[in-house]
């Protein structure tokens, strides 16, 4: 870490991100497969991915200072994928190389816009409790402040290290945000130390038991979410855009109109712009317009990490979009 990275951890202006590392391996069909069958596909990409990789990714083009925690395979993979987020300007000190198990894999399914997942974890969840604990205060020598700061997780790494790592993030002064994906819970008291919870509608169902299908049932997901968390919460909606309740009210964020070439990387790119905006001082509905805008970028290109838009490219579409009336 130079000089510089540490004046601006001192000040707050950073994002902590712990989370997943994976190789993405991607493919499109016609349809998905029926039980046995075999379809030919076509447009095979392999990329980084991984929910903490892409969202550390997001955050870091959105202008952020970023530094990702979490852990890879000592093979090829790994030592790729470590390489591309420091390419992005991510500090990865505390990434550890594990040569007892493999990097995280994603193996992808497009069709029709839309796409299926199946994850290997690997070494995303390798780490312990204790080991998450260190790498968070390994970034901040002893005395720093971490207010200002924000420490970003989800749900693909071992729940265990995450809750550890998110109360002590928080207990330190951080700004706390929780993606429960692939949709997950944790300990009562760990959801205290949550200051922003943000899900997409499947999770939300599946956390809160509430299915946000208009207005009326958001605005009462969002009321369990936060009674769970004690602060804000975020659902995102696809094409319905997003739901937004904290401190500053309710909010319903209309999505922006793309021709849609690839979710996969859409919700990453919201969170982790999110991120970035809320770590540079911007207000939660602010920083909700904007990492809006981000996806909505995201989504009209192919790819994960390869779609992610950097600060300048949001900022010009928004102008673009102006322009044509949108």
């Amino acid at each position: 870490m130079d000089e510089q990275d540490k004046e601006m951890l001192r000040d707050g202006r950073t994002v902590v991100v712990f989370g997943s590392i994976n190789q993405d391996l991607s493919v499109a069909c016609e349809r998905v497969p029926r039980t046995g069958e075999t379809l030919h596909g076509h447009d095979f990409i392999s990329g980084a991915g991984g929910k903490g990789a892409n969202q550390a990714v997001a955050a870091a083009r959105m202008g952020a200072v970023v530094h990702m925690v979490g852990a890879v395979g000592a093979d090829v993979f790994g030592d790729a994928l470590v390489a591309g987020l420091e390419g992005d300007g991510i500090g990865c000190a505390c990434v550890e190389r594990r040569e007892d198990t493999s990097t995280g894999v994603a193996i992808i399914l497009r069709s029709d816009g839309d796409n299926r997942i199946v994850l290997s974890a690997g070494a995303n969840t390798a780490l312990s409790p204790a080991q998450a604990c260190r790498a968070v205060d390994a970034l901040f020598e002893r005395g720093d402040a971490c207010v200002g700061s924000v420490f970003l997780a989800q749900g693909e790494c071992d729940l265990d290290a995450t809750a550890a790592a998110i109360e002590h993030a928080h207990r330190r002064g951080m700004y706390t945000i929780f993606n429960p994906a692939p949709a997950c819970s944790l300990p009562a008291p760990t959801w205290r130390e949550v200051d922003l919870v943000c899900l997409n509608e499947t999770e939300c169902e599946q956390v809160c038991g509430i299915a946000p299908v208009d207005e009326a049932s958001s605005r009462r997901a969002l009321e369990a979410l936060c009674r769970m968390t004690g602060g804000a919460a975020v659902i995102t909606l696809g094409d319905r855009g997003s739901a937004m309740l904290s401190e500053e009210g309710f909010a319903q964020l209309p999505a922006r109109s793309v021709e849609v070439v690839d979710t996969t990387a859409a919700g990453d790119t919201y969170l982790g712009a999110f991120a970035a905006m809320r770590s540079l001082g911007f207000p939660l509905i602010d920083a909700a317009c904007e990492a809006t805008c981000a996806s909505a970028l995201a989504v009209s290109r192919l790819g994960a990490q390869a779609s992610i838009p950097t600060s300048d490219e949001v900022t010009e579409w928004i102008i673009e979009q102006w322009q044509n009336g949108c």
